[in-house]
């Protein structure tokens, strides 16, 4: 079978996030299967010309351009990608788009139904309820006819699922996917040699005002002078807390102990987590929270907060401590795993096994097939 994946934007900081680590993962494992996969996507950021791999998977790249000033990603569109699409589309069994409301995932998933190819779109979390004036027509007029003429629309947790549900006048055909993981041979350092002396406190994700980058900081601040061999890392790229990020750190004194590495190839990503005791997402209304799956999967403790869709998972396998959102319940999680290291050490590994057990690359797979058998008619063999 010939797939076609379509993502919003790939650079080499990984500035966009989840979504991109889980259209690159899932091409890997049908590639795997037997399939024929192409990813593509807009991108920048890269020196020189772009790159024909990312991550260890080829890939098509073409630059992006920012139509919407101060827009996020929202505002970006690359007329190259469009106009190869209207072309490689005719030559895909399937069309599966990485989708937002975005100008490249929407013309991504029209330019496909205008074709009459079979598209299931993948919504990440990012078609959620919004107060911005501009997203209720583009809804209306674009997001919603193309969620109706999906062959499959593919939710993550059931609260996106309601949220699909809410805003559609129509029945849609839904399925559930989980994000899933390849750790490979990573593994966190504390299963390998036990409690590190000078456990570390990471955040790695975007710097972004959602994911709450400033919680870690006022947490170091708070538990500084109770566990003065602590370290606490930020890194991820900057999404707009770069500089109050930066200023808290200079602002609570603590340059000694604490650090924002900056943004990371997201091939690097569990090989640095190897170095941490403990990753932290203080992030609210997180759809799934794909670095925290990253982080469990080999064997950290994670703290995410109740409003995280992995928060289920973490709380029912002990997989580390599901919180509230405020300041106090973050800080307090982490001072709860900086005190019992056997304790951290334990969650660990009940993270990792949850991970093998409901998060393999090779069962979400055989499900994308499923799925994409039915998109086609036809049955396709795993």
């Amino acid at each position: 079978m010939k797939i076609l994946h379509v993502v919003t934007y790939i650079s080499p900081d990984g500035a966009y996030g989840g979504p991109v680590r889980v259209a690159i993962n899932q091409a890997k494992v049908l590639t795997e299967l037997g399939h024929d996969v192409v990813v593509a996507a807009a991108a920048g950021g890269f020196e020189g010309s772009l790159p024909a791999e990312f991550d260890g998977f080829p890939v098509r790249l073409f630059p992006a351009r920012r139509l919407v000033p101060k827009s996020g990603f929202a505002g970006l569109t690359s007329l190259g990608l469009l106009r190869w699409l209207a072309h490689a589309v005719r030559g895909a069994d399937v069309v599966h788009v990485h989708m937002a409301r975005d100008m490249v995932t929407l013309p991504a998933a029209a330019i496909a139904l205008l074709r009459n190819k079979p598209l299931v779109v993948q919504t990440h979390g990012m078609i959620a309820p919004t107060k911005h004036p501009l997203a209720r027509p583009l809804d209306c007029t674009i997001t919603n006819p193309i969620l109706h003429r999906s062959s499959t629309v593919l939710y993550l947790t059931e609260v996106e699922r309601g949220d699909l549900i809410a805003r559609s006048s129509k029945t849609l055909t839904l399925q559930q996917l989980a994000n899933g993981v390849v750790a490979g041979n990573y593994l966190a350092g504390e299963q390998l040699t036990g409690a590190n002396p000078r456990p570390e406190v990471l955040f790695l994700a975007r710097l972004h005002e959602r994911k709450r980058p400033l919680f870690l900081v006022e947490s170091a601040a708070q538990l500084a002078n109770h566990w003065p061999s602590a370290r606490w890392r930020i890194v991820g790229p900057d999404e707009g807390e770069g500089a109050k990020v930066e200023a808290a750190i200079l602002a609570q004194n603590l340059t000694e102990v604490m650090e924002w590495e900056g943004a990371m190839d997201p091939s690097y990503t569990l090989m640095r987590m190897q170095e941490a005791s403990i990753y932290v997402l203080p992030a609210v209304q997180e759809p799934f929270g794909m670095t925290a799956l990253e982080a469990m999967a080999i064997g950290l403790p994670v703290v995410v907060t109740e409003s995280c869709g992995l928060a289920p998972v973490v709380r029912k396998n002990h997989a580390g401590i599901v919180c509230g959102d405020s300041q106090h319940e973050v800080t307090q999680a982490i001072d709860t795993l900086l005190r019992n290291p056997n304790l951290r050490i334990a969650m660990g590994k009940h993270a990792r096994k949850a991970v093998e057990n409901q998060y393999s690359m090779q069962a979400i797979g055989k499900r994308l097939l499923k799925v994409y058998g039915d998109a086609t008619g036809h049955k396709v063999a795993a």
